[in-house]
């Protein structure tokens, strides 16, 4: 098995992590660009970039914060840690101005290199967020700039795709910072660019870093041909993630299990990325309610895939994104390192407890699933190893309460809430 086949990340937005203020004094800065309406800013931050609004605390110690932090996602049961951006930008990261540069509102090029090296001693598998879809106002090659907008925001402008000085820029960052320690790339909008793109730049970067592992961000649509064409490695099941919550919210299980289906379909050509919680979404605590979110806990991670868990979820963490401007502040806050300190809380260890199982059953990453009983309340299906005898049995109850039972290949209950 290659390595990203036994992987489980802790999925963190470093400049929410860190506390930072992507906006500064100006209301027009949005978390997300493809969300609301940026400013110019280039007002607001004069001279470098990302300087004037370090953390709260006065301190650009972001990836610090995420070394000191690295100790609790072992602890957790993780082994690979997936970031938002780092580089050089304005404001939330995702208008990227130096593909090269680390934000200084993060720390400098110093920690980032401690926090490989930590990563590597520790054995976890370090992805940086590689935004090169669109670039902001102030980007350092202008002669790659295309014609074009980002859906529909002004400052952030088009890369030109099409040049292959282009590609070759886009080759030579990844390169770069695959050279520095990173494992895989999570390609932000990649489902807004050609899949020829990517089939002409993923080649160059695999030459000199064959395992270097490869997630592109898609919403829907074709994935196995998007897969086909392009080179990469995974995308975002986002197709499940709406299953998971709307079958859980609904108390239609007929939704998920079909889901569930296109799932092992998909798994036919790749292994998705899993996950019930990102920065670009409502907290699952948030849609669903505390103890339907243990329900989507165990479906994330008894369901074949590439599982990632955003922080803050193992905590019931909860919070709502809004379509406004700084709507995505809630679902982006700032890590307290006191929540994991001292007693632990009793969601983290229901999630501990799921991460440990799956630990065990490595081979669940590509195992085939089997509906045995369903109902619009109640949902048990079988995972079983591909080409292997073990096998988990999975049940899931929404009546008279929200329920769990999983069993092994014998019948015995190994885990249950």
């Amino acid at each position: 098995m290659a390595w990203i086949d036994h992987a489980i990340f802790w999925h963190v937005y470093p400049l929410g992590f860190a506390g930072v203020d992507i906006r500064g004094d100006q209301e027009a800065h949005p978390g997300n660009p493809g969300e609301a309406h940026p400013g110019d800013p280039g007002e607001a931050h004069p001279g470098n970039p990302g300087e004037a609004h370090p953390g709260k605390n006065g301190k650009a110690e972001g990836l610090k914060q995420l070394e000191q932090s690295l100790d609790y996602l072992i602890r957790l049961g993780c082994n690979g840690l997936l970031l938002g951006p780092i580089f050089r930008s304005h404001t939330h990261g995702y208008d990227t101005i130096d593909h090269f540069g680390i934000d200084p509102r993060l720390g400098t090029e110093e920690d980032f290199d401690a926090l490989a090296a930590a990563c590597n001693e520790k054995g976890i598998a370090l992805v940086l967020d590689g935004v090169f879809s669109h670039v902001g106002e102030g980007f350092v090659r202008p002669e790659l700039i295309g014609e074009g907008v980002f859906e529909g925001h002004g400052d952030l402008k088009r890369l030109n795709h099409a040049d292959p000085a282009c590609q070759a820029y886009v080759a030579e960052v990844m390169q770069y910072w695959c050279a520095r320690g990173v494992r895989g790339w999570r390609l932000d909008a990649a489902y807004s660019m050609e899949n020829s793109f990517w089939a002409e730049v993923l080649p160059k970067v695999r030459q000199e870093h064959a395992d270097v592992w490869i997630l592109g961000e898609v919403i829907h649509g074709d994935y196995p041909a998007i897969i086909a064409e392009s080179g990469m490695d995974s995308l975002t099941q986002y197709e499940l993630w709406k299953a998971i919550w709307s079958g859980l919210n609904d108390a239609n299980f007929f939704e998920l299990e079909w889901s569930v289906r296109r799932h092992m379909e998909f798994l036919e050509h790749f292994i998705p990325n899993t996950f019930v919680g990102n920065h670009d979404v409502t907290r699952i605590a948030s849609k669903v309610g505390q103890d339907k979110a243990v329900l989507a806990a165990v479906l994330l991670l008894t369901m074949p895939g590439i599982p990632s868990i955003y922080y803050g979820d193992e905590l019931g963490m909860e919070g709502i994104k809004e379509e406004r401007i700084g709507g995505d502040d809630a679902v982006r806050p700032e890590w307290k390192p006191e929540w994991v300190e001292g007693d632990e809380p009793a969601v983290l260890g229901v999630w501990k407890s799921l991460i440990a199982l799956r630990r065990q059953h490595s081979w669940l990453v590509n195992a085939t699933v089997e509906t045995l009983e369903l109902e619009n309340e109640h949902y048990v299906y079988r995972v079983q190893q591909r080409g292997g005898q073990e096998r988990l049995e999975v049940e899931l109850s929404l009546s008279p309460s929200p329920r769990a039972i999983i069993r092994n290949a014998n019948a015995e209950v190994i885990w249950q809430r």
